[in-house]
């Protein structure tokens, strides 16, 4: 990737606590499906993949992100799945709350509108939890870890030695 471009997306970083729970989760789930754990520094929910775009677009980014209004919400990860075709474990919700389809929704109407692509496929909100999974967990049920929603950012995802690193670039809150 040439160095004026960079890897975008918008996501919900989770607080600390809550990291740590999904990555306590993760490594339970790795030590009955194999593969490996995302760290739980790493882990969060991506609202939309942008993909590669030329760093001058962030500004436009940011500006179109500060006019999405959406009220604070939880969520409750309380579900196990498994992606067979790419061997992802993810965690997500039983009900998507409507709030967090509002908020994507809106994402997207915006970001569309201002000429950025995004995917067109129904949002289906996943917490990436184990890459290379060899097998699907027993039991789907989990948690219930409560997450509270108060806000979300433009982070970009960068190439390492060891596989990329996410930064957050800028995050907005939620309306109360």
């Amino acid at each position: 990737m040439a160095a004026d471009t960079a890897r975008l997306f918008f996501a919900l970083w989770p607080a600390p606590e809550v990291q740590r729970a999904l990555g306590d989760l993760a490594n339970r789930a790795q030590r009955e499906c194999g593969g490996r754990a995302v760290p739980a520094r790493k882990i969060h929910l991506t609202l939309v993949f942008l993909g590669d775009l030329p760093r001058d677009r962030a500004a436009a980014l940011e500006t179109l992100a500060s006019a999405v209004k959406v009220s604070r919400f939880a969520m409750s990860v309380d579900r196990l799945e498994f992606w067979r075709h790419n061997r992802i474990l993810w965690a997500g919700m039983e009900a998507c709350p409507d709030p967090l389809q509002t908020l994507v929704a809106r994402m997207q109407e915006s970001l569309n509108g201002a000429g950025f692509r995004c995917e067109q496929r129904p949002y289906v909100p996943h917490i990436t939890l184990l890459r290379n999974a060899r097998r699907a967990p027993a039991d789907c049920r989990c948690g219930p870890i409560e997450w509270p929603v108060a806000g979300f950012a433009l982070m970009e995802s960068a190439p390492r030695e060891r596989g990329r690193e996410y930064q957050v670039l800028r995050s907005w809150p939620l309306g109360g």
